[in-house]
């Protein structure tokens, strides 16, 4: 069966491990050329609200998709679309959800690298996840997922 017929989106990796290992990456670059990224005082209260707003999110994401009774898994066929909760504000809650802990966790850590990076993990994310998410969807939903992506932002 050829990738583009299978009933999943075919990502290069589980989006988690994607931010593990840029977040690797950066706590080695962070470690061998130390470089601050905010004065003392923000740096905690602003990495750690970053984290918090992750928090509160993620909930609502995994009530939505038990709710709709399919997979978070990327690698396991989709069985319904999500379109309520916060999919009504953005595509993509979870992942955004994901990079607010990510940012968070670099300011937190005043690390330019961790946040430097980013920059390639939203790369690996836009190319490698969510446009072949987005492809996967309008194959298996059609019109549905069209609409909700005409009405719905990708991120904000």
């Amino acid at each position: 069966m050829k990738e583009n017929e299978r009933d999943a989106p075919g990502v290069v990796a589980l989006p988690p491990l994607i931010y593990l290992a840029f977040l690797a990456a950066g706590i080695v670059l962070d470690r061998l050329f130390p470089v601050e990224l905010l004065p003392d005082a923000l740096q905690y209260p602003l990495g750690i609200a970053l984290m918090a707003i992750a928090a509160l999110v993620m909930p609502f994401v995994l009530r939505r998709f038990r709710k709709a009774g399919t997979s978070l898994d990327v690698r396991k066929p989709t069985s319904a679309l999500v379109t309520g909760g916060p999919y009504r504000f953005s595509r993509n809650p979870a992942y955004l959800s994901l990079t607010l802990l990510y940012a968070g966790i670099g300011v937190a850590a005043d690390s330019l690298w961790i946040v430097g990076l980013l920059v390639p993990v939203l790369a690996v994310m836009q190319y490698g996840v969510i446009l072949r998410e987005e492809r996967y969807l309008e194959r298996k939903f059609g019109e549905d997922y069209l609409r909700y992506k005409r009405s719905v932002r990708r991120w904000l």
